[in-house]
Protein backbone atom coordinates (compact mmCIF):
# COMPACT_ATOMS: atom_id res chain seq x y z
CA UNK A 1 0.00 0.00 0.00
CA UNK A 2 1.60 3.62 -0.59
CA UNK A 3 2.57 5.86 1.87
CA UNK A 4 0.11 8.88 2.23
CA UNK A 5 0.18 11.78 4.65
CA UNK A 6 -3.81 11.25 5.15
CA UNK A 7 -4.57 13.01 8.52
CA UNK A 8 -0.65 11.24 9.72
CA UNK A 9 -0.64 14.72 11.27
CA UNK A 10 -2.07 17.77 13.06
CA UNK A 11 -1.50 21.49 13.31
CA UNK A 12 -2.27 21.79 16.79
CA UNK A 13 -0.77 25.34 18.19
CA UNK A 14 -0.85 28.82 15.95
CA UNK A 15 0.37 32.56 16.60
CA UNK A 16 0.82 35.70 14.96
CA UNK A 17 1.77 39.23 15.97
CA UNK A 18 -0.08 42.24 15.05
CA UNK A 19 -0.20 43.62 11.13
CA UNK A 20 0.49 47.27 10.65
CA UNK A 21 1.86 49.22 8.13
CA UNK A 22 5.03 49.54 9.69
CA UNK A 23 6.21 47.82 12.94
CA UNK A 24 9.80 48.88 14.64
CA UNK A 25 10.50 45.13 15.46
CA UNK A 26 13.39 43.58 13.30
CA UNK A 27 11.58 40.44 10.98
CA UNK A 28 13.86 37.67 13.45
CA UNK A 29 11.67 38.91 16.03
CA UNK A 30 8.34 38.94 14.69
CA UNK A 31 9.23 35.74 13.72
CA UNK A 32 10.29 34.43 17.09
CA UNK A 33 7.08 36.39 18.66
CA UNK A 34 4.83 34.29 16.18
CA UNK A 35 6.75 31.02 17.13
CA UNK A 36 6.74 31.46 20.84
CA UNK A 37 3.03 32.54 20.46
CA UNK A 38 2.50 29.14 18.26
CA UNK A 39 3.95 26.89 20.60
CA UNK A 40 2.45 28.33 23.78
CA UNK A 41 -1.12 27.61 22.09
CA UNK A 42 0.10 24.20 21.28
CA UNK A 43 1.33 23.93 24.92
CA UNK A 44 4.81 22.65 23.75
CA UNK A 45 8.11 23.74 25.11
CA UNK A 46 10.46 25.27 22.51
CA UNK A 47 13.20 22.79 23.25
CA UNK A 48 11.44 20.07 21.76
CA UNK A 49 11.12 21.83 18.39
CA UNK A 50 13.05 19.60 15.94
CA UNK A 51 12.04 20.66 12.28
CA UNK A 52 11.16 23.84 10.83
CA UNK A 53 9.99 24.98 7.14
CA UNK A 54 9.75 28.78 5.49
CA UNK A 55 10.37 30.73 2.33
CA UNK A 56 13.41 30.85 0.11
CA UNK A 57 12.51 34.87 0.38
CA UNK A 58 12.56 34.73 4.52
CA UNK A 59 15.54 37.02 6.06
CA UNK A 60 15.34 35.00 9.11
CA UNK A 61 16.99 31.65 8.91
CA UNK A 62 16.62 28.56 11.30
CA UNK A 63 20.01 28.71 12.32
CA UNK A 64 18.93 32.28 14.22
CA UNK A 65 15.57 31.39 14.57
CA UNK A 66 16.50 28.23 16.93
CA UNK A 67 18.64 29.92 18.50
CA UNK A 68 16.77 32.63 19.73
CA UNK A 69 13.38 30.14 20.95
CA UNK A 70 15.60 27.99 22.65
CA UNK A 71 15.09 24.99 19.88
CA UNK A 72 16.78 21.43 20.83
CA UNK A 73 18.98 19.39 18.10
CA UNK A 74 17.29 20.30 15.04
CA UNK A 75 16.95 17.46 12.15
CA UNK A 76 14.96 18.21 9.55
CA UNK A 77 14.78 21.95 7.82
CA UNK A 78 13.64 23.34 4.50
CA UNK A 79 12.50 26.40 2.69
CA UNK A 80 10.54 26.51 -0.25
CA UNK A 81 10.79 29.15 -2.87
CA UNK A 82 8.17 30.98 -5.20
CA UNK A 83 7.09 33.51 -2.73
CA UNK A 84 3.55 33.01 -2.14
CA UNK A 85 3.29 29.94 -3.91
CA UNK A 86 4.94 27.90 -0.98
CA UNK A 87 3.09 28.99 1.95
CA UNK A 88 1.28 25.33 2.30
CA UNK A 89 3.90 23.98 1.06
CA UNK A 90 5.85 24.37 4.18
CA UNK A 91 3.40 22.89 6.11
CA UNK A 92 3.29 19.84 3.73
CA UNK A 93 7.17 19.54 4.14
CA UNK A 94 6.79 19.12 7.82
CA UNK A 95 4.18 16.80 7.57
CA UNK A 96 6.01 14.61 4.99
CA UNK A 97 9.22 14.77 7.85
CA UNK A 98 6.75 13.88 10.79
CA UNK A 99 5.16 11.61 9.43
CA UNK A 100 8.31 9.28 7.91
CA UNK A 101 9.73 9.21 11.10
CA UNK A 102 11.99 12.55 10.92
CA UNK A 103 10.96 15.02 13.20
CA UNK A 104 8.72 15.42 15.65
CA UNK A 105 7.42 18.79 16.46
CA UNK A 106 7.67 21.20 13.77
CA UNK A 107 7.16 24.94 12.97
CA UNK A 108 6.22 26.77 9.68
CA UNK A 109 6.21 30.72 9.44
CA UNK A 110 6.68 33.83 7.69
CA UNK A 111 7.88 36.86 8.81
CA UNK A 112 7.60 39.79 6.89
CA UNK A 113 8.85 43.65 6.44
CA UNK A 114 6.44 44.52 3.40
CA UNK A 115 4.48 47.45 4.00
CA UNK A 116 7.45 49.67 5.85
CA UNK A 117 10.23 47.44 4.03
CA UNK A 118 11.51 47.91 0.10
CA UNK A 119 9.76 45.50 -2.91
CA UNK A 120 11.71 42.68 -3.87
CA UNK A 121 11.39 43.97 -7.51
CA UNK A 122 13.12 47.37 -7.12
CA UNK A 123 16.76 46.40 -6.66
CA UNK A 124 17.82 47.08 -10.52
CA UNK A 125 21.31 46.20 -9.55
CA UNK A 126 20.63 42.18 -9.33
CA UNK A 127 20.54 40.10 -12.30
CA UNK A 128 17.29 39.54 -13.82
CA UNK A 129 15.91 35.72 -13.52
CA UNK A 130 15.51 34.27 -16.76
CA UNK A 131 11.63 35.12 -16.77
CA UNK A 132 12.14 38.29 -15.99
CA UNK A 133 14.24 39.40 -18.92
CA UNK A 134 11.21 38.63 -21.11
CA UNK A 135 8.68 40.61 -18.83
CA UNK A 136 10.42 43.46 -17.26
CA UNK A 137 11.94 45.30 -20.62
CA UNK A 138 8.86 45.57 -21.65
CA UNK A 139 6.91 47.33 -18.74
CA UNK A 140 5.79 44.40 -16.66
CA UNK A 141 7.48 45.63 -13.90
CA UNK A 142 6.08 44.44 -10.88
CA UNK A 143 3.63 41.32 -9.91
CA UNK A 144 0.30 43.45 -10.46
CA UNK A 145 1.20 44.51 -14.15
CA UNK A 146 1.61 40.56 -14.90
CA UNK A 147 -1.69 39.69 -13.11
CA UNK A 148 -3.08 42.60 -14.57
CA UNK A 149 -2.31 41.22 -18.19
CA UNK A 150 -3.76 37.59 -17.13
CA UNK A 151 -6.32 39.39 -16.13
CA UNK A 152 -7.18 41.13 -18.98
CA UNK A 153 -7.00 38.05 -21.16
CA UNK A 154 -9.76 36.04 -18.90
CA UNK A 155 -12.38 39.27 -19.05
CA UNK A 156 -11.63 39.26 -22.96
CA UNK A 157 -12.20 35.33 -22.96
CA UNK A 158 -14.98 34.87 -20.61
CA UNK A 159 -16.87 37.97 -20.16
CA UNK A 160 -15.66 38.38 -16.52
CA UNK A 161 -16.26 42.31 -14.98
CA UNK A 162 -15.19 44.54 -13.11
CA UNK A 163 -17.89 44.45 -11.01
CA UNK A 164 -17.06 40.55 -10.75
CA UNK A 165 -13.22 41.47 -9.44
CA UNK A 166 -15.40 43.87 -6.94
CA UNK A 167 -17.29 40.61 -5.38
CA UNK A 168 -14.23 39.30 -4.84
CA UNK A 169 -12.93 42.28 -2.70
CA UNK A 170 -15.99 42.79 -1.29
CA UNK A 171 -16.11 39.74 0.37
CA UNK A 172 -12.40 39.91 1.54
CA UNK A 173 -12.90 43.39 2.86
CA UNK A 174 -16.50 41.88 4.29
CA UNK A 175 -14.94 39.41 6.75
CA UNK A 176 -12.17 41.82 7.38
CA UNK A 177 -14.57 44.16 9.23
CA UNK A 178 -15.50 41.49 11.65
CA UNK A 179 -12.01 41.22 12.47
CA UNK A 180 -10.04 43.34 15.24
CA UNK A 181 -7.05 41.98 14.16
CA UNK A 182 -7.44 43.04 10.58
CA UNK A 183 -6.24 45.70 8.55
CA UNK A 184 -8.89 46.70 7.12
CA UNK A 185 -11.06 46.55 10.18
CA UNK A 186 -13.83 48.68 10.62
CA UNK A 187 -12.77 49.82 7.11
CA UNK A 188 -16.00 49.07 5.46
CA UNK A 189 -15.61 49.22 0.86
CA UNK A 190 -18.24 49.97 -1.51
CA UNK A 191 -19.12 49.24 -4.79
CA UNK A 192 -18.53 53.45 -5.45
CA UNK A 193 -15.32 52.82 -3.57
CA UNK A 194 -14.04 50.30 -5.87
CA UNK A 195 -15.11 51.60 -9.30
CA UNK A 196 -13.61 54.89 -8.59
CA UNK A 197 -10.18 54.33 -6.54
CA UNK A 198 -7.28 54.44 -9.03
CA UNK A 199 -5.49 52.53 -11.29
CA UNK A 200 -2.46 50.39 -10.53
CA UNK A 201 -2.15 48.53 -13.38
CA UNK A 202 -5.84 48.08 -15.65
CA UNK A 203 -7.32 46.40 -15.17
CA UNK A 204 -6.40 46.17 -11.58
CA UNK A 205 -7.64 49.01 -9.20
CA UNK A 206 -6.12 49.79 -5.96
CA UNK A 207 -8.55 47.34 -3.92
CA UNK A 208 -7.71 44.84 -6.55
CA UNK A 209 -4.11 44.59 -4.63
CA UNK A 210 -3.16 43.24 -1.52
CA UNK A 211 -2.14 44.76 1.09
CA UNK A 212 1.34 46.29 2.69
CA UNK A 213 2.51 44.75 5.87
CA UNK A 214 4.86 44.22 8.10
CA UNK A 215 4.08 41.01 10.51
CA UNK A 216 4.82 37.48 11.22
CA UNK A 217 2.72 34.13 11.42
CA UNK A 218 3.84 30.47 12.69
CA UNK A 219 2.13 27.35 13.10
CA UNK A 220 3.10 23.94 15.02
CA UNK A 221 2.65 20.54 13.71
CA UNK A 222 2.98 17.18 15.44
CA UNK A 223 1.69 13.69 14.53
CA UNK A 224 -1.67 12.84 14.81
CA UNK A 225 -1.19 10.26 17.79
CA UNK A 226 0.69 13.27 19.76
CA UNK A 227 -1.90 16.06 18.76
CA UNK A 228 -4.81 14.09 20.95
CA UNK A 229 -2.73 15.66 24.04
CA UNK A 230 -1.80 18.95 23.09
CA UNK A 231 -3.75 21.95 24.44
CA UNK A 232 -5.87 23.10 21.38
CA UNK A 233 -8.44 21.10 19.33
CA UNK A 234 -6.09 19.37 16.41
CA UNK A 235 -6.52 20.37 13.13
CA UNK A 236 -5.31 17.17 10.17
CA UNK A 237 -3.56 17.90 7.27
CA UNK A 238 -5.85 15.13 4.88
CA UNK A 239 -4.07 16.36 1.64
CA UNK A 240 -1.14 18.48 0.29
CA UNK A 241 -0.15 19.21 -3.50
CA UNK A 242 2.12 21.57 -5.02
CA UNK A 243 2.37 22.48 -8.48
CA UNK A 244 4.26 23.40 -11.35
CA UNK A 245 2.75 22.92 -14.94
CA UNK A 246 4.59 21.68 -18.32
CA UNK A 247 6.75 25.12 -19.63
CA UNK A 248 5.41 27.29 -16.98
CA UNK A 249 6.64 30.76 -17.18
CA UNK A 250 5.62 33.07 -14.23
CA UNK A 251 2.87 35.10 -13.62
CA UNK A 252 2.46 35.80 -17.46
CA UNK A 253 2.55 32.07 -18.23
CA UNK A 254 3.41 32.99 -21.70
CA UNK A 255 4.52 29.31 -22.91
CA UNK A 256 1.93 27.12 -21.71
CA UNK A 257 -0.87 26.04 -24.06
CA UNK A 258 -3.51 27.91 -22.06
CA UNK A 259 -2.01 30.47 -20.24
CA UNK A 260 -5.65 30.60 -18.00
CA UNK A 261 -4.76 27.18 -17.04
CA UNK A 262 -2.48 28.17 -14.51
CA UNK A 263 -0.61 26.14 -11.51
CA UNK A 264 -3.60 25.97 -9.49
CA UNK A 265 -4.57 23.04 -12.07
CA UNK A 266 -1.69 20.68 -11.41
CA UNK A 267 -2.34 20.80 -7.38
CA UNK A 268 -5.58 20.18 -7.82
CA UNK A 269 -5.30 17.06 -9.63
CA UNK A 270 -2.76 16.14 -7.12
CA UNK A 271 -4.43 17.47 -4.09
CA UNK A 272 -8.12 15.51 -4.92
CA UNK A 273 -6.64 12.37 -6.18
CA UNK A 274 -5.34 11.96 -2.42
CA UNK A 275 -8.31 13.12 -0.42
CA UNK A 276 -11.65 11.45 0.97
CA UNK A 277 -13.80 14.58 -0.49
CA UNK A 278 -14.25 16.89 -3.43
CA UNK A 279 -14.82 20.21 -3.71
CA UNK A 280 -18.40 19.89 -3.23
CA UNK A 281 -17.15 18.39 0.21
CA UNK A 282 -15.43 22.01 1.49
CA UNK A 283 -17.50 23.99 3.59
CA UNK A 284 -15.23 27.40 3.60
CA UNK A 285 -11.97 27.44 1.40
CA UNK A 286 -8.97 29.96 2.14
CA UNK A 287 -7.71 31.31 -1.69
CA UNK A 288 -4.67 33.24 -2.18
CA UNK A 289 -5.80 36.69 -2.86
CA UNK A 290 -2.88 38.99 -3.63
CA UNK A 291 -5.18 39.87 -6.52
CA UNK A 292 -8.54 39.89 -6.97
CA UNK A 293 -9.05 37.87 -10.73
CA UNK A 294 -6.49 35.16 -8.64
CA UNK A 295 -9.86 33.94 -6.97
CA UNK A 296 -11.99 33.04 -10.25
CA UNK A 297 -8.84 31.58 -11.96
CA UNK A 298 -8.65 29.50 -8.29
CA UNK A 299 -11.69 28.58 -8.34
CA UNK A 300 -11.92 27.12 -11.78
CA UNK A 301 -8.49 25.53 -11.25
CA UNK A 302 -9.60 23.57 -7.48
CA UNK A 303 -12.79 22.49 -9.55
CA UNK A 304 -15.60 24.56 -7.89
CA UNK A 305 -16.70 25.93 -10.95
CA UNK A 306 -15.79 24.44 -15.22
CA UNK A 307 -13.23 26.80 -17.03
CA UNK A 308 -14.45 30.57 -17.50
CA UNK A 309 -16.90 30.05 -14.65
CA UNK A 310 -14.90 31.50 -12.06
CA UNK A 311 -16.31 35.08 -12.55
CA UNK A 312 -19.66 34.39 -12.74
CA UNK A 313 -19.42 32.07 -9.51
CA UNK A 314 -18.23 34.99 -7.44
CA UNK A 315 -22.19 36.60 -7.83
CA UNK A 316 -25.24 36.60 -5.51
CA UNK A 317 -23.18 36.25 -2.80
CA UNK A 318 -20.98 32.90 -2.88
CA UNK A 319 -18.52 34.00 -1.39
CA UNK A 320 -19.57 35.61 1.60
CA UNK A 321 -20.58 34.34 5.03
CA UNK A 322 -23.83 32.19 4.08
CA UNK A 323 -23.47 32.13 0.31
CA UNK A 324 -22.25 28.64 -1.80
CA UNK A 325 -18.14 28.82 -0.74
CA UNK A 326 -17.02 31.60 2.17
CA UNK A 327 -13.71 32.71 1.66
CA UNK A 328 -11.07 34.09 3.60
CA UNK A 329 -13.26 34.62 6.50
CA UNK A 330 -9.86 36.47 8.58
CA UNK A 331 -10.13 39.08 5.47
CA UNK A 332 -7.50 37.33 3.54
CA UNK A 333 -4.52 39.07 1.79
CA UNK A 334 -6.85 41.94 0.58
CA UNK A 335 -8.38 42.98 3.76
CA UNK A 336 -6.61 41.56 7.03
CA UNK A 337 -2.97 40.92 6.02
CA UNK A 338 -0.59 40.08 3.11
CA UNK A 339 2.23 38.25 4.59
CA UNK A 340 2.37 35.68 1.39
CA UNK A 341 -0.39 33.97 2.44
CA UNK A 342 0.07 32.54 5.91
CA UNK A 343 -2.78 34.16 7.32
CA UNK A 344 -4.87 32.10 5.45
CA UNK A 345 -3.40 28.82 6.93
CA UNK A 346 -3.85 29.86 10.42
CA UNK A 347 -7.51 30.88 9.46
CA UNK A 348 -8.12 27.47 7.93
CA UNK A 349 -7.33 26.08 11.50
CA UNK A 350 -9.59 29.31 13.09
CA UNK A 351 -12.05 27.82 11.25
CA UNK A 352 -12.10 24.18 12.02
CA UNK A 353 -11.55 24.81 15.97
CA UNK A 354 -14.68 27.12 15.87
CA UNK A 355 -12.51 30.15 16.88
CA UNK A 356 -13.03 32.34 13.30
CA UNK A 357 -14.19 36.17 13.81
CA UNK A 358 -16.50 35.17 10.93
CA UNK A 359 -17.73 31.20 11.60
CA UNK A 360 -18.94 29.09 9.21
CA UNK A 361 -21.22 27.10 11.09
CA UNK A 362 -20.46 23.56 11.60
CA UNK A 363 -17.04 24.01 9.19
CA UNK A 364 -15.27 20.70 9.64
CA UNK A 365 -13.27 21.03 5.61
CA UNK A 366 -11.03 23.40 4.58
CA UNK A 367 -9.14 24.18 1.43
CA UNK A 368 -5.69 26.30 1.96
CA UNK A 369 -4.34 27.84 -1.27
CA UNK A 370 -1.37 29.53 -2.00
CA UNK A 371 -0.26 31.94 -5.02
CA UNK A 372 -2.20 30.83 -8.28
CA UNK A 373 0.46 32.35 -11.25
CA UNK A 374 3.72 30.79 -9.70
CA UNK A 375 4.78 27.42 -8.64
CA UNK A 376 1.98 26.66 -5.62
CA UNK A 377 1.08 25.07 -3.10
CA UNK A 378 -2.61 24.04 -1.37
CA UNK A 379 -3.77 22.11 1.71
CA UNK A 380 -6.93 20.03 2.69
CA UNK A 381 -7.39 20.59 6.49
CA UNK A 382 -9.94 18.65 8.55
CA UNK A 383 -10.95 18.76 11.73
Amino acid sequence: MAATLKDATAIVGIGQTPFAKQLPESERTLACRAIVAALDDAGIPPSQVDAFASYTMEETDEVEVAKAVGAGDVTFFSKVGYGGGGSCATVAHLAAAIATGQASVGVAWRSRKRGSGPRPWSNTTVQLPTPGQWTRPYGLLRPADEIGMLARRYMHEYGATRDHLFNVALACRNRANQNPAAMMYERPLTRDMYMTSRWISDPLCLFDNCLETDGALACVLVSAERARDCRTKPVYVHSAAQGLPAQHHGMVNYWNDDPLTGPAWTAARHLWKSADFGPQDVHVAQIYDAFTPLIPLSLEGYGFCGRGEGAAFTEGGALESGGRLPINTGGGGLSEAYVHGFNLITEGVKQLRGTSTAQVPDAATCLVTAGEGVPTSALLLRS
